[in-house]
């Protein structure tokens, strides 16, 4: 499933191609959404901007209409211009938007919905900026708060909760646990509020270094960028445990373990060594 800063990137990428642009078309495989562009044609409306909201993104028109898209594990959108052939299956699209110079074509994108200003603010699964850690207006105080009101839970478990803090995946959870020492398994009350801090603004640093501006500025789909929280050279090496089981942990030697965690079996990955419980005892498995 794409993370945050993959989401991020994707926005970029369509607001450099869509936005200020009037819409030449739109269709959709979409019962609802061809049946809103019927009652209100999108045609000749503004894309005013693009952005992030966690894993979610969103494409603001002119008139007060925004489309909604969340990739799950399998969509995905690419940028063509007029004529280029696509890289993907016509049967894969779901959404195609149009403007003069370029085609933003949804494939797969298995979540696609069409909200007011009004019900985007009440949906229950779209976070608010303020709690994105990629946005701006995120504000710690109000994270933090809402970590701490997960005190029986794991850290990494909570980490994944994108209606506490947005944007987290499941590589970014196990990379903030080792970077903070922070053992995947520990309670959030165990670890109490100034090691949530530190958390929270790890986060923040690592999610928000693997946005830093990398195309020129270019119109670009972006394929196989690599996710880094080392500061390596080594592209083998950008991770410090993420998919590494029975490999040597890169500070201390000792074998990073995996298990699978959580009601949702998200595999999490950490150093026995550099992230000790706090009662110097390990989990089994």
């Amino acid at each position: 499933m794409p993370e945050g800063d993959t989401i991020f990137r994707t926005a970029r990428t369509l607001g450099r191609a869509l936005g200020g642009k009037a819409l030449t078309g739109f269709y959709s495989t979409f019962p609802r959404l061809a049946r809103f562009n019927d009652d209100t044609p999108l045609t000749g409306r503004l894309v005013e901007h693009v952005e992030s909201r966690g894993k979610w993104l969103l494409i603001h028109f002119s008139g007060g209409a925004t489309l909604a898209t969340h990739m799950l594990m399998n969509g995905s959108w690419h940028i063509y211009r007029h004529g280029e052939r696509w890289q993907r299956p016509h049967g894969d699209m779901r959404v195609l938007i149009e403007n003069n110079e370029y085609a933003a074509v949804g494939f797969r994108v298995p979540v696609a919905e069409m909200h007011t200003e009004q019900s985007l603010a009440r949906h229950p699964r779209i976070p608010r900026a303020e709690i994105d850690v990629l946005s701006p207006e995120f504000d710690a105080a109000e994270a933090a708060r809402r970590v701490l009101a997960h005190p029986d839970e794991t850290i990494a478990d909570v980490l994944l909760r994108q209606e506490v803090m947005a944007g987290v995946g499941n590589v970014f959870k196990s990379e903030i646990c080792f970077v903070t020492g922070a053992h995947p398994y520990c309670k959030v009350s165990a670890l109490g509020r100034e090691r949530v801090q530190a958390v929270i603004a790890v986060a923040r640093r690592l999610v928000g270094a693997n946005v830093l501006e990398d195309s020129g500025g270019a119109i670009v789909t972006y394929r196989g960028l690599g996710r880094r929280t080392t500061h390596a050279s080594d592209p083998g090496a950008s991770l410090w445990v993420y998919g590494r089981a029975g490999q040597p942990c890169r500070r201390c030697g000792a074998p990073i373990r995996r298990r699978i965690q959580g009601e949702d079996a998200r595999v999490t990955f950490w150093c026995p060594c550099c992230q000790p419980m706090p009662d110097g005892e390990d989990v089994d498995g």
